[in-house]
């Protein structure tokens, strides 16, 4: 297993950079412009990533862990990959003038898929939000990405369509079941 550390400093509060990773039910800029959806931010709760569009789910896992405005964690898969889950933990430090912000993905299978892409992505992700919390926009080359996301999404796999993933409360729906692997799926 292997894991990717990504960590910046930025100049606003505490405060606005938890929203930005914390919000729901609109765009996250700074995670490729995808809408996050939960049955609730807390310990065991089900997030997903959604397209803008609202039709595809690029994401899944559970929350593991939420200290606001200090620590944000949670499983996480790429529905569009069989690898296994890993673990991502966003962890912010108020320091003289801003924040500390750190981002820690973990139990990445070496070479797998999800591996290169979080230990890329988190580069981006990190420069992403600082530039949204201190500019009130991403950095170029995201807003480029953004507009080739929208445009190629129609390419998106059958797999990743909103009906395969369910958002639900495992705890509390007699309907599905969590495997070993935390996946959800119907009974």
């Amino acid at each position: 297993m292997t894991k990717a550390i990504s960590t910046i400093f930025i100049a606003g509060t505490i405060d606005a950079v938890w929203r930005e990773i914390t919000k729901t039910g609109e765009a996250q800029k700074c995670f490729f412009n995808n809408v996050m959806h939960t049955t609730g931010l807390r310990p065991g709760a089900m997030i997903q990533m959604r397209s803008i569009s609202n039709k595809y789910v690029g994401v899944v896992g559970e929350v593991l862990a939420i200290e606001p405005p200090y620590l944000f964690s949670h499983t996480f898969k790429f529905t569009s990959y069989d690898d296994p889950y890993c673990k991502v933990t966003y962890k912010l430090r108020e320091v003289a003038g801003g924040v500390e912000f750190t981002l820690i993905s973990e139990d990445l299978v070496e070479g797998s898929k999800t591996a290169k892409q979080m230990t890329s992505g988190g580069e981006m992700i990190v420069k992403s939000l600082k530039g949204i919390v201190e500019n009130g926009k991403p950095p170029f080359g995201m807003r480029v990405l953004h507009r080739i996301i929208g445009v190629t999404e129609r390419f998106t796999p059958e797999r990743c369509k909103v009906e395969h993933w369910p958002l639900v409360d495992v705890a509390s729906s007699p309907q599905h079941t969590r495997s070993e692997s935390g996946e959800v799926t119907p009974r």
